[in-house]
């Protein structure tokens, strides 16, 4: 019999671990089928997939593949799965063995808060990394002021952040009408007695009030006014709107990642959109000052993730390594953006319906509408 206890791991400190390329071992024990949808992914860890059900009637399938030499993490949906392995594992002999506190439903809503870099006249930038899911969010603090932008629905930590700040909510905007993920834009303002922005050509069936966020439009934040100046950039909907920070940094919503480009089908109108997509990628931004630094709405992978946690690249770098940025034809491009596409958000249909406010699902309902990765971006197959 061990003498080991089970110890919780939350998912902070998990994302701590990534982060630091701390090694861990991860045994996951949800289905095959979940398991290859999505799983944790990222710095040293190693991962095996041994369904919960294929060890009912002994953990000994498990001790084949798993190392004597590691921290060992199990993972379920929700927690109580992995609660019951990880005693397996330790009447087994095992040690170091921890399980995922809250499952793959807590890692879907981690938020870590990274500091992307300072403005001119003493503000900051701050951008909250949902690194289960790889959605991003930002909040710009000037002067006892502050506007979030693509806001998450947990719209707690974002409040929380901003107390702890000493800074209040002023505006939060949302680049485009979001299919892969719940904004939170519409209840933080409510919450705070901000102005919430969206594009109004992603707003023809929204039920509420809102402003316009369209080029033309100055967003001061702070007396120091620091400008937030709105981009009109179609492509991965029909009002993608872009945002000028600064005149340092560029917040590229789902037009432009890292490592990828945006989808343009999640209204079911690829066709329509492809040419906006590409006239925004390879002229409104090619216009723009290639020392602008990208901070997009989402990530697609791991990989990228820069010192830190940080995801941000050099707009002109991303015009030499994008391989989004660089199909020389109008034809292939077409091909690239409309063809072999990674499969649609889960819920997609249902998470725009509750953006446009028509739909009110419980809580409950929103976090399994959220379950598994975003798809907002292009890969290569």
């Amino acid at each position: 019999m061990g003498t080991a206890i089970i110890k919780a791991m939350n998912a902070q400190e998990l994302t701590k671990k990534l982060l630091n390329s701390e090694e861990l071992f991860i045994l996951d024990v949800r289905n095959t089928t979940e398991f290859n949808n999505w799983k944790i992914e990222g710095g040293k860890t190693e991962i095996v997939n041994i369904p919960y059900f294929d060890l009912l009637d002994g953990i000994e399938p498990a001790l084949n593949q798993i190392p004597n030499d590691k921290n060992i993490l199990v993972v379920c949906a929700k927690e109580g799965s992995s609660i019951f392995i990880a005693e397996q594992l330790i009447e087994a002999g095992r040690t170091s063995i921890h399980y995922l506190e809250g499952g793959m439903k807590a890692w879907s809503e981690h938020l870590e808060p990274i500091k992307v870099g300072d403005l001119r006249d003493g503000g900051e930038i701050f951008q909250f990394v949902r690194i289960g899911k790889g959605c991003l969010s930002y909040m710009i603090v000037s002067n006892g002021e502050a506007a979030m932008i693509d806001t998450l629905r947990m719209t707690a930590v974002f409040n929380q952040f901003a107390k702890d700040k000493g800074v209040q909510i002023k505006h939060t905007l949302d680049t485009h009408l979001h299919a892969d993920h719940i904004s939170g834009g519409r209840l933080l303002a409510e919450m705070t007695h901000a102005t919430y922005w969206l594009p109004p050509k992603d707003a023809d069936e929204v039920s509420f009030e809102y402003e316009a966020l369209e080029e033309g439009k100055q967003i001061i934040v702070g007396d120091t006014k620091i400008l937030i100046q709105p981009i009109y950039s179609p492509g991965h909907t029909i009002g993608s709107t872009s945002l000028i920070v600064d005149d340092q940094y560029l917040l590229s919503g789902d037009i432009l990642f890292v490592e990828s480009i945006g989808r343009p089908d999640l209204a079911g109108k690829a066709e329509d959109w492809v040419a906006d997509l590409r006239t925004t990628l390879y002229e409104t931004y090619k216009n723009l000052s290639q020392n602008l630094i990208v901070l997009p709405a989402h990530f697609g992978k791991v990989t990228e993730l820069g010192e830190g946690g940080k995801v941000a690249a050099r707009l002109g770098d991303l015009f030499t390594s994008n391989a989004g940025l660089n199909i020389d034809s109008d034809d292939e491009f077409r091909a690239a953006v409309t063809h072999n596409l990674p499969p649609q958000p889960n819920a997609y249909q249902e998470i725009r319906q509750t953006n446009m406010g028509r739909i009110t699902p419980s809580e409950a309902e929103q976090r399994e509408m959220e379950m598994g990765p975003n798809r907002c971006a292009v890969h290569d197959k």
